[in-house]
């Protein structure tokens, strides 16, 4: 996620999907898991709000490339 890739098509979009997804689980999955496991109810908490909002950056990065050259009204 950090250098900038196109997306010209659906199956660059989906191989991007897959590399982040795999990038969030192997992160912040695993800490979720961890804190299932080990942790106490606020840290299982604080693991799943931090794999939500690991979700959502991703979503609204790439919305945010598809807005990039879009002129505002």
């Amino acid at each position: 996620m950090e250098d900038p890739i196109k997306i010209d098509n659906r199956g660059d979009f989906g191989l991007w999907a897959i590399e982040v997804a795999k990038q969030i689980v192997s992160g912040e999955g695993f800490e979720l898991a961890r804190a299932a496991r080990d942790g106490t109810d606020d840290e299982v908490r604080a693991a799943g709000n931090t794999l939500g909002q690991a979700i959502t950056n991703a979503l609204m990065e790439v919305y945010d490339g598809l807005l990039e050259g879009v002129e505002e009204n």
